[in-house]
Order: structure tokens, then C-alpha cells, then sequence
């Protein structure tokens, strides 16, 4: 691929992971300063990436948190009711990654190997394991 083409992909698929984010946080009522540590950003950074046409480029890490957090949050959609997999990231929790912690605080504590272990831990639960 044309290094041209492959820059403009990137800058795609970059868009899309910060729109489906940005979603998200807004369907998991996340504040500014909670969806910017569990994005890996500073507040300011946030701000301006939730925004069309972001100029800014994000890190591997970045792109493989959001990339998880989209795959969580379709996972809490197809296992829980709409109520229960908004709230769930904010909600107490008794399971083995959280010692009664809200998910999002152990999530936004361990950064993306926490995230993608409760990504893992929620696939595991939605398929009987």
C-alpha cells in the first residue's frame, strides 16, 4: 500500500476508535476525567480527541485500549440488559479482577493489560466459562 493510502487508513481507523469511545463513555456516563485515565490521555488531550477531525495521533497503547473497550462494551451489551451493561463499569464488584472494586477504577489502576483481562473475564462470562 502507498505510504499515503496507508497514513490516510490509519487516520480512519483512528477516527472510528475515538467516535465508538467517545460513544461509550457517554453511554457508561464517564466524566471527563475518568474517560481521559482510562484512554490513557490527559483531560485536554480527551477533550480535543473527542472532537471531529483530530489532528493528534494516538499511541499502540491507545489504539489497544479503545480497541478493547469497544469489544467490552459489545460484550456487557450482548450479556446484560441496556440498564445493567451501562452501569456495570461503575457498579461494585465482587469478581476475581476487582476485590469489590468498580471495574472502571481497576481498569483505569491496571491500564490495558487490566482492561483487556476484564474484557477476557467478561467474554468468559457471556460464553458459560
Amino acid at each position: 500500500m502507498p505510504h499515503a493510502l496507508q497514513d490516510q487508513a490509519e487516520d480512519d481507523v483512528q477516527a472510528v476508535a475515538l467516535k465508538a469511545y467517545g460513544r461509550i463513555a457517554a453511554a457508561w456516563a464517564l466524566t471527563l476525567r475518568e474517560a481521559a485515565a482510562l484512554a490513557d490521555m490527559s483531560e485536554s488531550t480527551w477533550k480535543r480527541a473527542k472532537k471531529p477531525g483530530f489532528s493528534g495521533e494516538l499511541t499502540r497503547d491507545q489504539m489497544l485500549r479503545l480497541g478493547a473497550l469497544v469489544g467490552l462494551y459489545k460484550s456487557l451489551e450482548l450479556f446484560f440488559n441496556a440498564p445493567i451493561a451501562r452501569r456495570w463499569v461503575k457498579l461494585g464488584n465482587g469478581g476475581p479482577e476487582f476485590d469489590g472494586a468498580r471495574p472502571l477504577d481497576a481498569m483505569i489502576a491496571g491500564g490495558l493489560p487490566k482492561i483487556q483481562r476484564v474484557r477476557t473475564y467478561v467474554d468468559a462470562l457471556r460464553g458459560g466459562m
